[in-house]
């Protein structure tokens, strides 16, 4: 039976065996993260977690199946990022695949600790410097997965002001939102571009509208504007999770995507479904260097 939108997790893995590989998860203790932790990890991998702090950490590990590590990360702090990325690398020092699915979405106006635009600075910024600390890591058959959304359409990369520096009263959580999901993608691109001649491989996925956690620091007003999107563009049902979580646990093993990368995924399957600036090469490559610049370091792999 083909893969589609009502694949699971389970099914996506019921004949693969990722016994033996450590495949880490950034926000794994809640939603997609929590799901594909759990399918992984019962499948035969050793799985990795992060979580805000350890407690959470510690909890979530005890409730999931098979082998499960976790190590505190805040993608909301560049010195959390290193930090984590310093740990990981210490303990797990060969990595299989690199599941970047921690993300906040359609947040009120605010800044990180390093005072980025809280969607770009956590959903991007922090997994672009997380990932690249991770480099060292990975060899050759690696995968390195990116949770994007369609939600990207809603805006490209704002390059004169992408973290509202200047202009803060022009934010819309939802414009701030898109753009931090096309950055993923041509963040998907780049790395691709770079990695793929050792052998590393990278997936820009859209999950669907999935029943998770992720909406919580929505106001209201953001709820009414995103259910009116979703009525004018008659969007399908909302996923299960362990529909949802499918397409990010396929990237991270299907066998026949292991010739390909810098690639758009949706409903276990690659997608052309997005839209024009989202594989943008040469804006992928611009991306990569706004984002060394801000982060404060360059990355020649």
């Amino acid at each position: 039976m083909p893969f589609g939108p009502d694949t699971t997790t389970d099914e996506v893995l019921a004949d693969l065996d990722p016994s033996g590989r450590t495949i880490v998860i950034t926000g794994g203790t809640s939603g997609l993260g929590r799901e594909s932790a759990r399918a992984l990890a019962a499948a035969g991998a050793h799985v990795v977690l992060t979580a805000r702090d350890a407690e959470q950490g510690r909890a979530v590990v005890a409730e999931l199946p098979g082998r499960v590590d976790h190590v505190v990360l805040d993608l909301t702090s560049l010195a959390s990022i290193r930090a984590a990325a310093g740990e990981l690398r210490e303990r797990f020092p060969e990595l299989a695949v690199l599941v970047n699915n921690a993300g906040v979405m359609a947040t009120p106006f605010g800044r990180t600790a390093d005072g980025f635009e809280l969607q770009f600075g956590t959903n991007h910024l922090g997994h672009f410097l997380w990932t690249n600390l991770l480099v060292p890591a990975l060899g050759e058959g690696t995968r390195v997965v990116n949770l994007s959304s369609a939600g990207h359409v809603a805006s490209g990369i704002r390059w004169a002001d992408p973290n509202y520096a200047s202009a803060p009263e022009e934010y819309h959580p939802w414009k701030a939102y898109g753009a931090a999901k096309t950055a993923n993608i041509l963040f998907t691109v780049e790395l691709d571009r770079r990695l793929r001649g050792r052998g590393v491989r990278s997936y820009a996925v859209h999950p669907g509208m999935v029943a998770t956690n992720l909406g919580r620091h929505m106001t209201a007003a953001a709820g009414r504007d995103l259910a009116k999107k979703v009525t004018a563009a008659r969007m399908p049902p909302l996923k299960q999770v362990a529909n949802g979580a499918a397409t990010q646990v396929w990237a991270a093993t299907a066998p026949e995507l292991a010739a390909v990368g810098g690639v758009y995924l949706a409903d276990c399957a690659i997608s052309t479904e997005h839209a024009p600036w989202a594989l943008d090469a040469a804006d992928a490559g611009r991306l990569w260097t706004l984002s060394e610049g801000l982060v404060g370091a360059e990355f020649a792999w």
